[in-house]
């Protein structure tokens, strides 16, 4: 994994919102537009939503450390080796659509795919061995990703994601001799208890999503 070139180009975006202030400029204009169903205190919601842009694209590189990290120690790397470098890639060789996209708005949306990408996997593995892959729930988290970003373009970068899921997976995939044996490696405590760390990012941030309310 060379998260360091991630890690760098994180930085590099970084300092280019330090110096221009864009994506927090961004924000202010879309905080009232955005979904009633999205929580925010009522103090400093652009500083809050700012920070949580912040920690959703730090923590990309942090999670594919670890998950390559976990699936060495689980010695399920040969599955979970493929998607971590389609994530890692979509940082570093970003898609085309993402042409002109600049700082940390442009790694808001690389680091969307690379969490969508995880949320898709983890939805085939689930299905397939009644748990993810990667037990971090990013639900919410990109869910208020999806609406920072815009739905138009939102629904393209999932697109991309579906597209590289179907190129990586299919049922074949699933129906290998080696799968009994990888769903006890799944399953076991030490794989689990490796994932504990990492809670809920949204919760965390103090951004809520009330899923029950209508659209303003």
């Amino acid at each position: 994994m060379n998260t360091a070139a991630l890690r760098e180009q994180i930085q590099k975006a970084q300092q280019h919102e330090a110096e221009t202030g864009l994506l927090t400029r961004q924000l202010e204009t879309q905080l009232p537009h955005l979904h009633s169903a999205i929580q925010l205190p009522d103090a400093d919601a652009n500083g809050v939503m700012t920070r949580f842009v912040a920690a959703y694209i730090e923590q990309v590189p942090d999670l594919l450390d670890a998950a390559n990290e976990v699936a060495r120690e689980a010695g399920i790397e040969s599955q979970i080796k493929p998607v971590l470098t389609i994530a890692e890639q979509f940082f570093l060789q970003p898609p085309a659509i993402m042409a002109g996209h600049v700082g940390l708005d442009s790694l808001l949306d690389e680091a969307y795919l690379a969490h969508r990408l995880v949320e898709e996997v983890n939805d085939l593995y689930i299905k397939h061995f009644g748990q993810p892959l990667i037990p971090l729930d990013m639900t919410v988290a990109n869910l208020i990703a999806h609406q920072l970003i815009g739905e138009d373009f939102a629904n393209q970068l999932d697109e991309a994601v579906h597209h590289a899921v179907d190129e990586m997976l299919n049922e074949d995939s699933f129906a290998l001799e080696s799968v009994e044996a990888y769903r006890e490696k799944l399953n076991s405590p030490d794989t689990g208890a490796a994932w504990k760390r990492w809670p809920c990012l949204s919760r965390q941030l103090g951004v809520g999503l009330e899923l029950d309310q209508p659209a303003a």
